[in-house]
């Protein structure tokens, strides 16, 4: 008689979940969040490994929320991910809250940003210039604790998502260097204004440098709401890179000059600039016309459009005006008023002519001459040439601003460069609020939870950043390649897309039924591409996906 085999087989799927944890274990964000929140030994998930939990999650793609991360795990390899002794089971709501709590009595931006620069230092990832914005997450429900001034309040505010039906709260962000590493990160009230909070936060990592004992002095690139003349132009005690409002009278002349009256300097893609001295706020300061190219054809077009729409409202509006009778000049004049209003880049000429008739029916006696029985408008539309010229001057152009005065150091074209890198901080709030993301709007209850998982989210995108920028690098220093969707060889895929490359790796694992944990395990799917790929992370990469072999009795967890 044949004997059954008592061996049974369980399918994980790895993907590119690996990749992931073997760049958390890398920068050691367990460890240096276990460093400072303390481990408890009546739990049995660090606050460090519940983080990494969260961020595996986040970065899984599969759009699952918070309190389902028990649930992500259920199909994945956590003892290779994690830790060996962690279960999906382990990480419970209460877990995760607890680990959130703690984030949130630590404080969740001193957490961020003590862990970001020391990532940041070792990973030699640190530049000269940290790009500030802030974007609105969209939250739901109500919320406990909302009156407590120690945390962020949940409120309506300005809602750059289009969403005003929501209550929000707003993440400002700083990013740096070549790998676009967030350094800090800030939960703010949902009615915070960038006027006060670019300068608010920019003193608060300003501080907070000083508590770390790093001194750098960092250039401050952010958009036009850092310029103002009571708080940048006062204070004016760091070297900043901004834009100039137009709403300011002497850049909007300056906008409008006309295109003979200045000197450009030709520069690639389409762009020219021309620089000038300013002293506006009473702070002497340049300033750097920009012209793009493609920004002046889209922006045409959009007047264009804009020209058509009015032409036609106002002929529609004067068509009917032309055919109303009005009992006095005075009405007719209020009716050609009203429609002036709606005249932006038209100039409407009419007059008001008299409506003669005979007082009576049927044919006239002698002598009889006709009377007013009232008034008609008869107009003309003209194009107000003088100012769609002026507007005209004005596409494509705009002004940007720095107190670096040093021309030989800081060269007019590096100004528009470095601003053009502010893209950074807004493909960071893309990346956060990709649907496929772990959150695009938040459903905790607790503020300062909400606080601590925007934490962790940045975390997300710092983990994301620069294992990007790590394998563009290698692949530069190497002069290899990997193919991009369209199988075009390449030297900087986006990890989106690498992740894309790893699904379907899975792991086989082989168990005996008396026992709990697994005879062995055999990775699959691991074709010439997959590997490569493994091999660009690293050696603990090449661990995780098991290209090579470590005798290690803790697993391979953190």
């Amino acid at each position: 008689m044949l004997e059954v085999a008592k061996e049974e087989l369980q399918t994980v799927s790895m993907h590119h979940h690996g990749l992931v944890a073997a760049v958390c274990k890398d920068l050691k964000i367990a460890e240096k969040i276990d460093a400072r929140l303390g481990v408890d030994p009546q739990r049995k998930v660090s606050p460090g490994q519940a983080v990494v939990a969260m961020i595996l999650n986040g970065l899984g793609f599969t759009n699952r929320r918070l309190y389902l991360t028990h649930q992500f795990f259920a199909s994945k390899p956590i003892e290779r991910l994690l830790h060996a002794d962690i279960k999906a089971s382990d990480l419970t709501d209460y877990t995760l809250g607890h680990t959130l709590d703690d984030i949130s009595t630590y404080g969740a931006s001193r957490l961020f940003g003590e862990v970001a620069f020391e990532i940041a230092l070792e990973q030699d990832l640190l530049g000269s210039m940290n790009h500030l914005d802030t974007t609105s997450i969209s939250v739901h429900g109500t919320y406990e604790g909302e009156n407590d001034p120690k945390t962020i309040k949940i409120t309506h505010g300005y809602c750059k998502d289009h969403r005003p039906d929501l209550k929000q709260t707003v993440l400002s962000l700083v990013v740096n260097g070549p790998s676009s590493i967030p350094l800090w990160m800030e939960p703010l009230d949902g009615n915070s204004s960038d006027k006060k909070s670019f300068h608010e936060t920019i003193q608060k990592v300003r501080e907070f440098q000083s508590q770390i004992n790093r001194e750098e002095d960092f250039k401050w690139v952010a958009d036009s709401a850092l310029y103002t003349k009571d708080r940048l132009l006062k204070n004016n005690d760091y070297t900043w890179l901004t834009r100039v409002p137009e709403t300011i009278t002497e850049a909007k002349k300056l906008v409008e000059k006309p295109e003979k009256e200045i000197e450009w300097m030709p520069m690639e893609k389409g762009y020219k600039i021309s620089s000038f001295i300013s002293h506006y706020g009473g702070i002497e300061q340049r300033w750097l016309l920009v012209f793009s190219e493609q920004a002046y054809q889209k922006e045409v077009k959009t007047l264009e459009r804009k020209l058509d729409r009015e032409e036609e409202a106002l002929k529609k509006k004067l068509w009917h005006l032309s055919n109303e009778v009005f009992d006095c000049e005075k009405d007719a004049q209020k009716a050609i008023n009203k429609a002036k209003k709606k005249e932006s880049l038209h100039v409407i000429e009419s007059k008001i002519v008299p409506v003669l008739k005979y007082a009576k029916r049927g044919k006239p006696k002698q002598g009889e001459g006709k009377s007013i029985v009232g008034y008609k408008i008869e107009s003309g539309l003209e194009k107000n040439q003088p100012k769609i010229d002026r507007l005209l001057r004005r596409k494509g152009r705009f002004i940007l601003a720095t107190n670096d005065l040093d021309r030989e150091s800081y060269k007019d074209n590096q100004m528009l460069e470095e601003y053009k890198e502010q893209q950074q901080v807004e493909r960071g709030f893309r990346f956060l609020k990709d649907p496929w993301f772990m959150v695009d709007s938040i459903f905790l209850k607790l503020p300062k939870r909400i606080e601590s998982l925007m934490m962790v989210m940045t975390l997300c995108l710092m983990v994301y950043n620069v294992a990007q920028y790590k394998v563009r690098k290698k692949l530069n220093e190497t002069g290899d390649t990997l193919p991009n969707q369209l199988g075009k060889e390449i030297k900087n895929p986006t990890m989106r897309w690498i992740f894309q490359i790893m699904e379907g790796i899975d792991v086989i694992r082989f168990y005996d039924q008396s026992i709990e944990k697994p005879l062995r395990e055999i990775i699959t799917n691991l074709n010439q591409l997959r590997m490569k790929i493994i091999l660009l992370f690293g050696h603990t990469a090449s661990l995780m996906y098991g290209l090579i072999q470590e005798n290690c009795s803790g697993g391979l967890g953190m």
